[in-house]
């Protein structure tokens, strides 16, 4: 019995030693204020003190239908319309300046933790941009994404929830994680979304 331990307290001890000289292996993050990548932990630095912008139903008065999506992007707010002049209300991140949008449009796709493909403007923008990111924890796309009309432009889940209420991005809308999450199973392909600025 005591070999056991003892074998057990060697693998452990020389696993530890080994993950402690290892360098990183997190993807970086992507800054858009200075169009450069960050290691992690640069990123959540600058995040730091940061208060979560909780989701919450409120009243809503609209002429919109329930099930329609609604950006008030000057409040950086997402209003999902519900019944009887209500609205789930959530915190959002927008397009920094120079890249905010409206227009009336479709949700015309969903997708579960989407791959992203930088569009071509982007890389020229940030030339050391991967043409492909697959999806997962490191995208910048996060754990859903819903696809509005023919535009470039997304509503997605982002890794960095410090960002949500900021003008950060280059023109789609971005929810923590849990947020886009829980839109995404309340809302519909073809659900329309209004984006007023």
């Amino acid at each position: 019995m005591f070999k056991w331990k003892s074998a057990i307290a060697l693998v452990l001890s020389i696993v530890l030693a080994a993950t402690s000289v290892m360098p990183s292996i997190a993807a970086r993050v992507y800054n858009p204020d200075t169009n450069t990548w960050e290691e992690p932990a640069v990123a959540q630095s600058r995040g730091r003190g940061y208060t979560p912008i909780r989701k919450e139903v409120v009243d809503y008065a609209t002429k919109h239908q329930p099930g329609t999506i609604v950006i008030e992007t000057d409040e950086r707010r997402l209003y999902l319309v519900l019944e009887d002049g209500k609205a789930l209300k959530y915190g959002i991140g927008v397009g920094r300046d120079g890249f905010t949008w409206s227009g009336t449009h479709r949700i015309t796709r969903k997708a579960e933790w989407p791959g992203w493909t930088p569009p071509p403007a982007m890389r020229k923008r940030v030339p050391d941009l991967p043409a492909y990111m697959p999806g997962g924890p490191d995208n910048p796309l996060g754990a859903r994404a819903l696809y509005i009309g023919s535009t470039l432009y997304r509503v997605h889940g982002t890794s960095e929830p410090w960002s949500i209420g900021q003008a950060v991005s280059s023109g789609c809308i971005r929810l923590t994680n849990d947020d886009v999450v829980d839109l995404y199973e309340r809302v519909k392909v073809g659900a329309r979304i209004v984006v007023n600025h």
